[in-house]
């Protein structure tokens, strides 16, 4: 209720009386949807900070304000010089209003989806709007009288908010009441209202609240003083709401790297079955080479005794390669294969421990109840806010940052050779989709610091998903330093050599892409 009719009301009052002999030294706007206004009476000053986002609207009155030296911006000149009149509410609305000589006014509106302030110079000066986007604010007036309603006596009072009627029938058997006995009771409580006893800052359904009386959890009663309930109140929301919000980031981050790894463990453990349950490349190229004698010239297939299963068997031959060149290339193949099962093997072991600890991680969040406690844990355990891809306005490629470390993507071939021959240096790691066109990537070198395998992989992801190979199941990447890769002399755009190299087995995927970016 921190911005209900009936605080604001008592709000006024306070302003009124505290702020009698103060002018606006100042008025300027450092963050998005932030109006701060400094007045001062020669001896001594006044701040008053108008939170205008949708997402949490608030009035607070920091008790100092040191303005930023950059990225601050002065506003509303007409105010500046100004001496304090009086501060009143709309009836019956969430509207303060600041009265100053000469018949200026400023409107802060508090409502929560559409906040504004609205500064009118004089009575028939047009409106200057803080969000200029509702128009409409510029006729900002005090809506008519409610009627009284005779058959419910809530819509009588249209601010009331919700905290009164869930007092009215958790706490005075509102529901049970006759009708009579109904309109007496919301008369008592809306004079409690108007003339509150105390303060109440309460907890309910997971929110932390300033009410004017006590529904939910009371955590702290105060003395019926506005600005001292402000100051009390809205550093404890703050940091609630901070707590909250990077706590639902790390709890999607973690579980969102769960799912990955459980997914990238299930697909290489798919992959190592049906290479470990099929007939091995050596083995079909043994058969070939034990029977090159009956195999006749351009043949497509041909029947053979498997003696490594002890049944009969049908190879498949091209008929433009000889049998000997064929079996050449399956036990090429063979030792690839070897390669990809120790590959897979080692993907299904570590990313099956990377989901365990983030579900680990995720258990121990539960008992994280304190913002400053939840950085230190997070610092600790090097987790970062869920990452995105950046807009590139400084770079000339596709740029994404992960745990840290930026990932830089070339756009055509062209701009590889710009990515690969004047951005990326010597200890870079550089990657690309194996045998085949596709973007350079280049992970950005961090002193003193190893690239995390999880990184590596999601750049050859990138890799792979920016290459021919997009389409496949698995696809081999290459990954090195970029001292390893040269241009030779006449090639044409995009085309390099890579001296030495590792190849890593990925599925090709965006890992960055959030549905509806």
């Amino acid at each position: 209720m921190h911005n209900n009719y009936y605080f604001l009301r008592q709000l006024a009052g306070a302003l009124t009386h505290e702020l009698a002999g103060f002018r606006v030294a100042t008025c300027f706007s450092q963050e998005k949807d932030e109006l701060v206004i400094g007045l001062t009476n020669g001896a001594a000053e006044f701040w008053l900070k108008a939170q205008l986002s949708a997402g949490f609207t608030a009035l607070a009155l920091p008790e100092s304000f040191n303005r930023a030296r950059t990225n601050s911006v002065d506003l509303l000149p007409g105010l500046l010089g100004l001496a304090f009149h009086r501060a009143t509410t709309f009836p019956h609305d969430r509207v303060l209003a600041l009265e100053f000589a000469g018949g200026a006014s400023l409107l802060l509106k508090l409502y929560g989806p559409r906040p504004n302030a609205v500064f009118r110079p004089s009575p028939d000066a047009p409106a200057e709007l803080f969000h200029q986007r509702y128009t409409a604010d510029a006729d900002l007036a005090p809506a008519p009288e409610p009627q009284p309603d005779p058959n419910n006596p809530l819509k009588s009072y249209p601010a009331l908010g919700d905290v009164p009627p869930r007092f009215l029938r958790t706490q005075r058997g509102y529901d049970q009441a006759d009708a009579a006995t109904r309109r007496q009771l919301v008369e008592q409580v809306v004079a409690e209202l108007e003339s509150p006893a105390h303060f109440y800052i309460t907890s309910s359904d997971g929110k932390t609240r300033l009410t004017l009386l006590p529904v939910g959890e009371v955590e702290q009663t105060l003395p019926p003083e506005p600005l001292m309930a402000l100051r009390t109140f809205l550093p404890l929301a703050l940091s609630r709401r901070a707590l909250e919000n990077e706590l639902r980031q790390v709890r999607a981050l973690l579980e969102k790297r769960a799912e990955e790894a459980s997914t990238s463990a299930s697909l290489a453990r798919t992959r190592l079955h049906a290479l470990e349950h099929t007939a091995g490349h050596r083995q079909t190229a043994d058969l070939i080479m034990a029977n090159l004698t009956t195999i006749p010239p351009r043949a497509t297939e041909v029947e053979v005794f498997d003696f490594y299963q002890d049944k009969q068997r049908i190879i498949k031959l091209k008929a433009t390669e000889t049998p000997q060149l064929t079996a050449q290339n399956l036990y090429r193949k063979a030792k690839n294969q070897k390669i990809e099962t120790g590959q897979l093997q080692e993907r299904v072991e570590r990313r099956e421990a990377e989901a365990l600890w983030c579900l680990e991680r995720l258990e121990e969040l539960d008992a994280v109840t304190d913002l400053r406690a939840l950085r230190t844990w997070r610092k600790t355990h090097g987790l970062q806010p869920e990452t995105k891809a950046k807009a590139a306005t400084e770079l000339p490629f596709k740029v994404f940052e992960d745990a840290g470390f930026t990932i830089l993507v070339g756009r055509n071939a062209q701009n590889n050779d710009l990515l690969t021959q004047r951005y990326a240096h010597k200890e870079d790691l550089w990657l690309h989709a194996k045998d085949v066109t596709g973007s350079h990537v280049v992970i950005r070198h961090k002193s003193g610091q190893t690239v995390p395998e999880p990184v590596v992989e999601h750049a050859a992801q990138l890799a792979a998903w920016y290459s021919r190979r997009q389409n496949d199941s698995l696809c081999p990447v290459t990954v090195t330093p970029k001292k390893f890769v040269r241009k030779p002399k006449g090639a044409v755009p995009g085309s390099v050599v890579v001296e030495r190299e590792r190849v890593v087995l990925v599925v090709p995927a965006n890992p960055f892409e959030r549905a509806g970016q």
